[in-house]
């Protein structure tokens, strides 16, 4: 039981005040629930200004959890900060289903997870942030793609790959990427300022900035210039506030 609680809160006590908190008001519904979480819940978490959290979501190490004003968790999220933190910046989404795991308990130095702001973390994604997972402004994640700062090691065949130890480089997501549907990130890479990941790629190394890139394992399908831009704009659709803007 003292294992268990250790790997849900930083102590006991606190323990037993998050899972308490998250009892009496996790599962409200509608606009209720989530105006009683944005206020009840600053007792646990970290919050700038107003945030937005809708019923079913799971927060373990709350206190490490920091929302941006504007944030807003989706149902069914499950964000488990252990324990070197998670930080979602203002404006950014985390919609339904996704995971974002810390799952730091052997005092990895680089671990957490970081989100910028006005970022949408898609459908069912999953973060491991063992090695840190930096993500920028504006950055949009479509369902079910995976980013995994962490790997194991397997080099010696004579022993289990569980007994090997992990590495766990980090991964940098910079600002303005979009990655598709299915997208797996590996540990160690940086994806550059800009960059599109077509669905169901597989990131095994650093993608240039202003490029697209897709396939097993991703490679460069071509650069993002204005002159593409130029040509496709007539196929656009923009609301009227962003038509008006250009």
């Amino acid at each position: 039981m003292r294992l268990y609680m250790s790997r849900q809160a930083d102590s006991a006590p606190r323990y037993c005040f998050e899972q308490c908190m998250q009892l009496m008001l996790g599962g409200i519904p509608t606009v209720l629930g989530v105006a009683l979480r944005g206020v009840a819940y600053r007792a646990m978490l970290k919050m700038d200004g107003v945030a937005a959290i809708e019923a079913g979501a799971r927060l373990r190490f709350a206190n490490r959890i920091r929302l941006g004003a504007g944030s807003y968790i989706d149902q069914n999220v499950y964000i488990h900060a252990a324990p070197s933190g998670v930080e979602i910046g203002a404006g950014s989404y985390v919609m339904h289903g996704s995971v974002l795991h810390v799952y730091n308990f052997r005092g990895l130095p680089d671990a957490g997870i970081w989100i910028g702001c006005n970022s949408l973390i898609g459908e069912m994604n999953v973060l491991r942030g063992q090695g840190g997972i930096h993500i920028g402004d504006r950055v949009y994640t479509s369902p079910m793609c995976q980013l995994i700062a962490v790997n194991h090691v397997f080099d010696d065949p004579s022993v289990p790959f569980i007994q090997q130890g992990i590495t766990a480089q980090g991964i940098h997501v910079e600002d303005d990427v979009w990655l598709g549907s299915g997208v797996v990130v590996t540990d160690g890479v940086r994806i550059g300022k800009g960059a599109v990941v077509a669905a169901g790629a597989v990131v095994t190394k650093d993608v240039p900035p202003h490029t697209v890139v897709g396939g097993v394992p991703a490679k460069v399908i071509r650069e993002i210039t204005i002159e593409k831009a130029r040509t496709a704009r007539g196929m656009v659709f923009l609301s009227e506030e962003e038509g008006a803007r250009r």
